[in-house]
């Protein structure tokens, strides 16, 4: 059975009182939710707390996961939830972290390719912590966490041409954030 059905017989199981199943909801995709809300808000701390409260609201608002309905983009809909509520009390964003993107592996490249990457590492996560949340969350949705535009309308609540509109859109300012930054590093 493919993981993302069975995803979501177990969240039925929760839903229907089986609460130990969201165990092994936890352990599938707790990884996967710290990384989002560390690309949103750059701070691990905050980012491990969102995950508990994430897990704390799946359980409490269990009764509104319908049957048919994708677990990660329901999932993903709480998330956003908790990343919004958490900003209004926290009032900002952090800046993104100091860590390296996911990182293709590959052959060893010579060192001035290694240094000219980790610069455009560098200017990539600048530009993406520059970008306001809204645009930043799409990105991360679409490009970090890998999910299918259905998905993300589905979360967002929004049509699928709506995502992407926006995506294109963040994508658009993300690399005019780049290039600026880029044309500061160079004078």
């Amino acid at each position: 059975m493919p993981e993302a059905r069975a995803d979501n017989i177990l969240m039925q199981k929760v839903r229907d009182g089986d609460l130990a199943k969201m165990a092994v909801l936890f352990e599938r995709h707790h990884r996967a939710l710290f990384r989002y809300f560390l690309r949103l808000t750059g701070n691990r701390e905050r980012s491990e707390d969102l995950v508990q409260d994430v897990y704390f609201r799946m359980l409490k608002y269990r009764h509104t996961y319908r049957d048919g309905s994708p677990f990660t983009a329901w999932m993903y809909q709480v998330a956003r939830n908790a990343h919004l509520d958490s900003a209004q009390r926290h009032k900002i964003e952090a800046p993104m972290p100091e860590q390296p993107l996911d990182e293709p592996a590959g052959a060893d490249p010579d060192p001035s390719q290694i240094l000219a990457r980790k610069q455009d590492l560098n200017l990539l996560r600048r530009a993406l912590s520059a970008l306001p949340v809204e645009k930043r969350e799409v990105l991360v949705l679409s490009r970090f966490q890998n999910l299918k535009y259905e998905q993300i309308a589905d979360i967002l609540a929004c049509d699928v041409g709506t995502v992407k509109v926006r995506v294109y859109r963040a994508i658009k300012a993300l690399s005019q954030i780049f290039f600026e930054l880029a044309g500061e590093k160079a004078s």
